[in-house]
């Protein structure tokens, strides 16, 4: 996120006295200097300006995850999962964004979790890395430490990892939402980008399409609990640590890393004369894994071509789609529909379903909305996968057989 931006109160040079400007008692304190920044003071950083010591804390105690156990792929085939199924609506009211999420796939690079939410959710930062959470359906309010968010139907919601936050539901109906948690950083795909980070002319999106926050976020409280999704020796753990202070307390910051929002109505898609492969599409890349969006467009104009995608083997990766609008065109007839999601394993040659391929030629506009996760390392099925798998799906191909 190599974009500078500066909010609230930040002194002139880093790394030098800042101190309170009330007057009185409190005019001579100074505030607290904290570098938020990744690997290891050589990538994308922020400063922030605490009023307390950010690192006060007073308790330490071990949070139980949900459920993270996964099982393989195997024996091998493609997967439909009916994700509208996973959340009843009477457990709505209790459920929240972070610990109500239930995990869809996963392997060491990303994991894969959805969850339908009405109840505000606990303070929350993981440690683990980035996580990107798609808005299917709702809104929210985006509380952290960098300040304050909003989110609505079409968002992705980008929190750098070890961001304090938590997730406030708003509107009338509640929200659906699909988070993606890398293990690692996530960043726009660097041939969007010129050397020095700035988007360039043929991206699908830029700069001005990034929603950061606008102003600081005060809070006060003490003895506020927050729970940490980390590193353990036997994999991804929890812990709640107990603050002294409430870690909103930031004044100011500045810096290249820090939480913002991108629609996907902002996405500009690339089409051509005939049909263009899921690169085209890309709006992030992580560490083994990207993510692309499929938006409404216009399709193939060449005399003689067939829109909808091609046969094709996913010889390297593990592909996932997340359908969450419009009606796609190269699905009918297979099950799937809004809510699904589809999984084409890497060996698996796997394409549009019978009929799709005569019915597409000649159509000029596809309304399809979906978001899909490329991994190159083979996926497993979480608890929640298993819960709502569709298993007819894998031989909708050859339905029409004699």
């Amino acid at each position: 996120m190599a974009h500078y931006r500066r909010v609230g109160h930040v002194p002139p040079k880093r790394h030098t006295q800042h101190r309170h400007s009330e007057g009185g008692d409190d005019g001579q304190r100074l505030y607290f200097e904290e570098l938020m920044g990744e690997e290891g003071f050589s990538s994308d950083s922020s400063l922030l300006y605490h009023r307390e010591i950010p690192s006060a804390i007073v308790d330490s105690q071990a949070w139980d995850l949900p459920d993270a156990s996964t099982t393989p792929n195997h024996p091998l085939k493609p997967r439909h999962l009916k994700l509208h199924e996973l959340f009843p609506k009477e457990a709505w009211a209790e459920t929240d964004v972070v610990t109500g999420r239930r995990l869809i796939l996963g392997n060491a690079d990303v994991r894969l979790s959805y969850v339908v939410s009405a109840a505000d959710s606990p303070l929350y930062r993981n440690a683990t890395g980035d996580e990107i959470v798609y808005v299917e359906s709702g809104s929210a309010t985006v509380e952290t430490v960098f300040g304050t968010l909003s989110a609505e139907d079409g968002d992705y919601v980008v929190i750098p990892a070890s961001t304090t936050h938590r997730w406030l539901p708003t509107g009338d109906q509640p929200l659906r939402a699909y988070a993606i948690e890398a293990t690692g950083h996530v960043a726009p795909p660097k041939r969007y980008l010129s050397r020095y980070g700035q988007f360039l002319e043929h991206a699908p999106y830029c700069e001005r399409d990034l929603h950061g926050p606008d102003e600081p976020l005060q809070a006060d409280g003490t003895d506020v609990e927050v729970l940490v999704k980390h590193r353990g020796s036997r994999g991804i753990t929890g812990t709640r640590m107990t603050y002294a202070r409430h870690p909103f307390d930031v004044v100011g910051w500045d810096g290249c890393l820090y939480p913002f929002t991108f629609s996907v109505h902002d996405f500009e898609p690339i089409t051509g004369r005939v049909h263009q492969p899921p690169p085209a599409h890309q709006v992030f890349e992580g560490h083994n894994f990207v993510v692309c969006n499929f938006v409404p467009r216009k399709v193939d104009y060449h005399p003689l071509s067939i829109p909808v995608p091609y046969y094709h083997s996913n010889v390297d990766s593990d592909e996932v789609m997340f359908y969450c609008g419009g009606d796609y065109e190269a699905r009918k007839g297979s099950g799937i529909g809004q809510g699904s999601v589809s999984v084409h394993p890497g060996g698996f040659a796997h394409g549009p379903q019978p009929g799709a391929y005569e019915r597409s030629i000649g159509v000029e506009f596809f309304d399809e909305l979906a978001v899909m996760v490329d991994t190159f390392r083979p996926l497993e099925l979480g608890e929640g996968g298993l819960a709502c798998e569709d298993p007819d799906y894998a031989w909708t191909w050859a339905r029409g057989r004699a």
